[in-house]
């Protein structure tokens, strides 16, 4: 956490990351079709800084969390390459990547700034990072096995684009991939949920939803008290499938 620290505000102050915590809680929350669309939730350094630093630690421990409950981690006998869909800062991929073991990594998502984020956190967790700017509606199914996770990326996705990264995720499943989706628990957030569960149950997946307790660094703490959030509990759903049975 600290080299996070030392990224994010070295030109920024405390109260200005906390005051844009709360923006980009509101912009979440409260006002979540028209600030995605209009391209404002990280359109400001300091709502940038507030993602790594907040929503950044939090996705780490709770992608991790929904994957050790899973029994996904560390079952294979070879640690397949991880696509990263919809990167953010690269928190999600990293967990999976620690998990999993894998070494290789690629990360896709259309905004810059989350690019170089997650390049960095990539290098950071030793691994072999590449990043690409693209809509993950073009995603690609991998033709050999990959780990494909999609953390909290779905729900930011235009109806149409949604429904062609479900089209995706089940090609990538049939060719023997292991795909995870992570989606905030609001129903708000994904009334479409249902339709991709029955979707992932066709193809022998899962559905689960999760309250995940976490001990945040501090910084993620003090910034959550401040901006009236809480960042010991993280609260989220889970679609799980794998192409291929784990190897012990």
């Amino acid at each position: 956490m600290t080299w996070l620290e030392a990224r994010h505000l070295a030109d920024l102050q405390f109260a200005e990351v906390s005051r844009a915590l709360r923006a980009l809680s509101s912009a979440y929350v409260e006002r979540r079709e028209t600030a995605i669309a209009a391209g404002r939730v990280l359109d400001t350094a300091g709502k940038r800084a507030a993602f790594a630093l907040y929503y950044g630690p939090l996705h780490f421990v709770a992608a991790r969390h929904v994957l050790e409950s899973l029994g996904a981690c560390g079952r294979r006998a070879a640690a397949p390459p991880i696509l990263d869909l919809g990167c953010g800062t690269g928190a999600v991929g990293a967990a999976v990547a620690r998990c999993v073991g894998a070494r290789r990594i690629h990360g896709m998502d259309v905004h810059p700034w989350a690019l170089s984020e997650a390049r960095a956190t990539y290098s950071r967790f030793g691994l072999e990072g590449t990043v690409a700017r693209r809509s993950v509606a073009r995603m690609h199914p991998p033709d050999s096995p990959a780990f494909v996770v999609a953390g909290y990326v779905a729900n930011e996705l235009p109806a149409a684009e949604r429904s062609a990264l479900l089209r995706s995720l089940l090609a990538a499943v049939g060719k023997g991939s292991e795909v995870l989706v992570l989606e905030p628990l609001s129903g708000r957030a994904a009334p479409w949920w249902a339709d991709w569960t029955a979707a992932f149950a066709s193809c022998g997946g899962r559905a689960d939803s999760w309250t995940v307790t976490i001990d945040p660094p501090d910084l993620t703490r003090r910034l959550g008290k401040a901006a009236g959030l809480t960042s010991t509990v993280a609260k989220l759903r889970s679609l799980h499938a794998s192409g291929a049975n784990p190897v012990e």
